[in-house]
């Protein structure tokens, strides 16, 4: 299972909600189905990005939008409507990820959650590889956010965290050798989303949208 589904997987699996994915290339429409068969799916990008015929069919609706430059294009996007809102590595490729955030938010109902992932700080530090381990191996990348500065952001505007920080999965850091040896093998190359988990690429943050106190 994808690690951005992991934190609501349990409570949604079941369920008739709405998503909304900002950022939904590379077949992440029929990857989300496969495992919230009764999602209603919608979809927020700027471009197809992989995404074929059979990825749209299972749209309720698709938006693109180029949030770097089209922000008030949001506008379309209904408020307080959707019951999740996943932005999985997509703010750092925003030089305006702060007002991006604070636009998406409205679009979340009382008690529906968010879930935000980006590049560590750390990820400075760490080596280049392909497929970025880096946070300047992806030339798409032009801002570091950090944890404490995204927490803030819905701190400031009603939401709850319910948990946060460096993105690892027990799973993927367990399988380490077997999936650096297979896709050594197949690429004949090191992938860095083979060491993302263990080295703590990744931040996250997972969050809840509260009444507003009177």
């Amino acid at each position: 299972m994808p690690v951005k589904f992991k934190k609501f997987y349990n409570e949604f699996k079941n369920e008739s909600f709405k998503i909304l994915d900002v950022g939904c290339g590379n077949h992440s429409p029929a990857q989300t189905k496969k495992w919230f068969k009764n999602c209603e799916y919608y979809g927020i990008d700027q471009d197809a990005y992989n995404n074929d015929d059979s990825d749209f069919a299972l749209m309720n609706k698709f938006y693109r939008i180029d949030l770097s430059r089209n922000i008030t294009e949001l506008d379309e996007v209904p408020n307080n409507f959707f019951d999740i809102v996943i932005i999985n590595h997509v703010i750092e490729h925003l030089p305006n990820g702060h007002e991006v955030l604070l636009e998406l938010i409205k679009k979340i109902k009382i008690g529906g959650k968010i879930y935000i992932e980006f590049p560590s700080i750390k990820s400075l530090s760490l080596p280049s590889m392909h497929g970025a381990l880096n946070f300047c191996d992806d030339p798409t990348h032009v801002r570091l956010y950090s944890l404490k500065e995204v927490a803030n952001i819905l701190l400031s505007n009603n939401f709850k965290v319910l948990k946060g920080g460096t993105r690892r999965d027990c799973w993927r850091i367990i399988l380490f050798p077997i999936t650096v040896l297979y896709l050594f093998l197949l690429y004949r190359r090191l992938s860095a989303g083979a060491f993302q988990d263990l080295v703590g690429f990744a931040k996250y943050v997972y969050a809840e949208k509260m009444p507003i106190r009177r």
